[in-house]
Formats: C-alpha cells, sequence, structure tokens
C-alpha cells in the first residue's frame, strides 16, 4: 500500500492501551505519563526526582490491531549535560505478540540543558516528532511500544491504518519493583533491555517499574505510592542511592527501612516482597558518599565519579554499601519471623566480584548494556523460577 493511499485512524492515547504509568497527566500537546502519583509529586521539590519519574522506564502501550503501520506522534525531552558529548536519542521498542518486530527513535523536542558542576537545569521548547512503524502483519495482533526509559516523552497522537482495541491483561502476576538508576535502566541499550524488563519478559510478569534515578531514598511517598498499587509480586532494591546522596546515618536508616516496608505492607499483606542489596560497587563498598562527579573526565567525554567520603567516617554512622547490605540482612532475619512472605537477596548475586573483572562499570557507578541483561537473566533465575520468593501462582 502506497502512503497516500493509507487511510489513518487516530486513537486517543488513554490508560486503557498504557501500562506501568500510575498517573497521566493531560498537557496542552497530549498526555504525559508518570510512574510516580500527583500526590507523591506535591510532596518533593526535588528537580532530579521529578525528571526520573517522568523518564517513561517500563511504560509501554499495548493494544489489539490489525494494522500493518503504526505511527506516535511524541514531543521528547533530550537532556544535554554541560562539557559531554550529546546523548543519543530515545528507543523505542516495538513487540509484536510479545517478539521484537521493530526499534525506532524521534528527533527534535525540549530540550533540558543540564550544568552538573552548578547544579542548574534550563528548559528550552522544541517540537514534537513522529516514530512510524510499517510492514507489520495483517492478522489480529498485540502490539506494543515501549516508551524510551530515559527520556520524558509526552504522547501527542498515536494513528493506525485499522482500528484499535485494548488488549487483555494475561493472567500473569503484576511484578511492581523500585529501585535506583540500576533499576531506571542507567546506560541500558533499549527499553525492554533494562534489567527489570528482560526479568520480566523471562519470568512471564507484568512490569511496574519504580526504579527511580537516582531516587531510591526511603521516601514515604515512593512507599505509599507502592502500598496503593495493585501488584502480585512487590521488590525493592535499596542501598546505593542512600550513599550517593550522603542522606542519613544508620541511626536513621534502620527505622526507615521498617517504614518504607511497614507502608508497603499496609496495602499488600501477604504478597510476596523481595529485599534486594545493593549490586557490587568498589566505590563504596567500604568509603562513604556522596558520590560526587570527576570534573576531570567531562574533558574525556566519559563521565567518572568517585567517592568523596572518609572511610574512617564509618564509626560516626556514615553508610557504606557493606553497611547496608548486612543491616537490611538482619532487618530482614528480624521481620521474617513474623512474616514468611518476606525474602532477601545479596545484591552481590547478581553483579559481584568476577562479574565487575569481566564487565567493570563504565562510569564507577552504572552498568553497561551487557551487565543489564546479565543482571535481568540472574534476577529472573533466582526469583521468578519454581520455588523462587516471587514465583507467580499457577495460571
Amino acid at each position: 500500500m502506497h502512503e497516500h493511499e493509507r487511510t489513518w485512524i487516530t486513537t486517543p492515547v488513554t490508560a486503557d492501551i498504557l501500562r506501568g504509568a500510575l498517573d497521566l497527566e493531560h498537557t496542552a500537546h497530549g498526555v504525559l505519563p508518570h510512574r510516580l502519583p500527583a500526590r507523591a509529586r506535591a510532596q518533593c521539590a526535588d528537580g532530579q526526582l521529578a525528571m526520573a519519574e517522568s523518564q517513561p522506564s517500563g511504560v509501554r502501550l499495548v493494544f489489539r490491531t490489525r494494522a500493518t503501520a503504526v505511527e506516535l506522534d511524541t514531543l521528547p525531552t533530550k537532556r544535554v549535560y554541560v562539557g559531554a558529548p550529546p546523548r543519543p536519542d530515545g528507543v523505542y521498542d516495538l513487540l509484536v505478540d510479545g517478539r521484537p518486530a521493530g526499534r525506532g527513535t524521534v528527533a527534535g523536542g525540549n530540550m533540558l540543558r543540564i550544568d552538573m558542576s552548578s547544579g542548574t537545569f534550563e528548559n528550552r521548547p522544541g517540537p514534537a516528532g513522529t516514530l512510524r512503524f510499517t510492514g507489520l502483519p495483517e492478522r489480529d495482533k498485540t502490539v506494543e511500544i515501549w516508551l524510551p526509559h530515559d527520556e520524558t516523552t509526552e504522547l501527542v497522537a498515536l494513528r493506525t491504518d485499522a482500528p484499535v482495541e485494548p488488549a487483555s491483561v494475561p493472567r500473569r502476576g503484576v511484578w511492581l519493583h523500585h529501585g535506583s538508576s540500576i533499576s531506571h535502566g542507567s546506560d541500558a541499550e533499549s527499553p525492554t533491555t533494562t534489567w527489570p524488563a528482560r526479568a520480566a519478559a523471562l519470568g512471564g510478569v507484568e512490569l511496574i517499574n519504580l526504579g527511580l534515578g537516582g531516587g531510591a531514598l526511603l521516601d514515604p511517598f515512593t512507599a505509599r505510592a507502592m502500598r496503593d498499587t495493585p501488584a502480585d509480586l512487590i521488590s525493592v532494591k535499596l542501598g546505593i542511592n542512600l550513599v550517593n546522596t550522603d542522606l542519613m546515618r544508620l541511626r536513621a536508616f534502620t527505622p526507615a527501612v521498617h517504614g518504607f516496608l511497614d507502608t508497603i505492607r499496609e496495602g499488600h499483606p501477604t504478597a510476596p516482597l523481595l529485599v534486594v542489596s545493593p549490586l557490587l560497587c568498589p566505590l563504596h563498598e567500604d568509603t562513604p558518599g556522596p558520590s560526587v562527579l570527576d570534573p576531570g573526565s567531562l574533558a574525556t567525554g566519559v563521565l567518572r565519579f568517585r567517592a568523596a567520603g572518609d572511610p574512617a567516617e564509618r564509626a560516626a554512622g556514615k553508610l557504606t554499601l557493606t553497611v547496608i547490605r548486612d543491616e537490611l540482612s538482619r532487618i530482614v532475619r528480624q521481620r521474617a519471623a513474623d512474616d514468611p512472605n518476606l525474602h532477601h537477596l545479596d545484591g552481590r548475586d547478581l553483579y559481584g566480584e568476577a562479574d565487575f573483572a569481566e564487565l567493570p562499570l563504565p562510569d564507577g557507578l552504572h552498568p553497561d548494556a551487557a551487565t543489564h541483561r546479565r543482571i535481568g537473566e540472574r534476577f529472573a533465575a533466582h526469583a521468578f523460577t519454581k520455588g523462587g520468593p516471587l514465583a507467580p501462582p499457577p495460571a
């Protein structure tokens, strides 16, 4: 079919064809998916968290159609870091009946200029663009378009050359996961290859990803969002951001973890709940934070971080990854006496010393694309297989 012969049908982007978002904000251009609800967003004035939760990691359009062509108009927000090389455009992944069927990007859009040395942000407006997939099989099928995991994306218009209807949710468990930028997707290749997306696909579960770059800080509003979100299986990966930010000492950390888990349990009293401690990160194993950008790395174009804390400060209660792992293990053991559905996983079982020797962290903090795949495969094998802590109930 020639493009000029194609008859396009425009379908409003509504919650019944969008998965993985907890809120939809109506904007002047269309709708903006959020991964935290409005009430949570109103309780935090942190620009980093606002940026992270609006980046749609794990958010995807899902619908049934006989269409052979799909167009999606979006308004992305591109990040530009002062002094660093340009970032690539965010990637959209297309799945047809669960199988990879295409990949694309959208140029243009708004620009968020970030100066990491001064901590300042500047927004510059730009035009919307169009994502286009053609040549889809001419049969009834489930189409998924996974939005860029690290690029804020307003959805302007969805067009197809055949009618669209919501896809029924399969009888699989809904997995709600919270973590840091590593769970968010950091340097993964694409939205379906972040480690949580890979693990969800292998485990046959529906993902809601509350991995928030820089935002896994035991915030009460995040715990309440998890409490109020329907889910069958839950995991929380805690630790690295608390060291990155040097946010609290051990005295505050322990009751904050208990409070976070208590709040989740108010809404999910018996759901399998897995607490995951930090992956190996030599930068902060025994050296407290904060993590700071190595200014010399800007000139090389390869950002690297360093630990600005002093190991001697552990005596005063400063947190390191070793301290956090020990305390999380103790807390879970204590609580599991009354909560048989609470489980613990040492993050070094997902990425440890042998992995670091083979696949080091390029910037000192974040795994690369190959490491995301490995972590996802290991998590799925541990958590979702028969007998695992998050094994879904039989269909």
